[in-house]
């Protein structure tokens, strides 16, 4: 761990304070709008979050997409992502087929009852993300974008 000059000892504990409180107002901040996007798919499309994610991805991508390929893009175990396209199948959103080539290779792409649904939620979606940021200015939001893109860079640089 690198060490601070000592003559600096006091605003350094003053600051690694305050940016601890600010990773944990971060973390709360992201804990409760992800709760609260939980709870308002689940109560008004059936979907969970996981499900809209790998609906987003599929719609993304535009073509069927190998089981792995969407492990990786989602940051997702295998296992935990068969569970989830495992409902979305039942549920009639996206099919599996094995490849041609391959036989142990997945590919899941969307229904067209899938699509209609996504495209439903994801325009709602929008609409539900603009309502959680009413409190902000145009400014403010653009502040902060600018903020939280400072701090991706500075975590990918300074903790590689």
């Amino acid at each position: 761990m690198r060490q601070l000059p000592a003559d600096n000892k006091c605003e350094d504990a003053s600051r690694k304070k305050d940016v601890v409180g600010l990773w944990l107002q971060l973390a709360s901040c992201e804990r409760l709008i992800e709760q609260r996007l939980r709870s308002y798919l689940s109560e008004n499309f059936a979907v969970t979050l996981p499900q809209f994610e790998v609906l987003s991805e599929l719609d993304r991508t535009g073509a069927p997409i190998v089981m792995s390929r969407l492990s990786e893009q989602l940051k997702v175990t295998s296992s935990n992502l068969t569970g989830v396209v495992d409902r979305l199948e039942r549920k009639g959103f996206v099919k599996r087929f094995r490849s041609s080539t391959d036989r142990r290779v997945q590919r899941i792409e969307m229904t067209s009852m899938g699509r209609t649904a996504y495209a439903d939620i994801a325009a709602d979606n929008v609409l539900w993300v603009a309502r959680a940021f009413t409190e902000l200015t145009d400014k403010e939001i653009a502040q902060l974008q600018k903020l939280l893109l400072k701090v991706s860079l500075s975590v990918s640089k300074s903790l590689t």
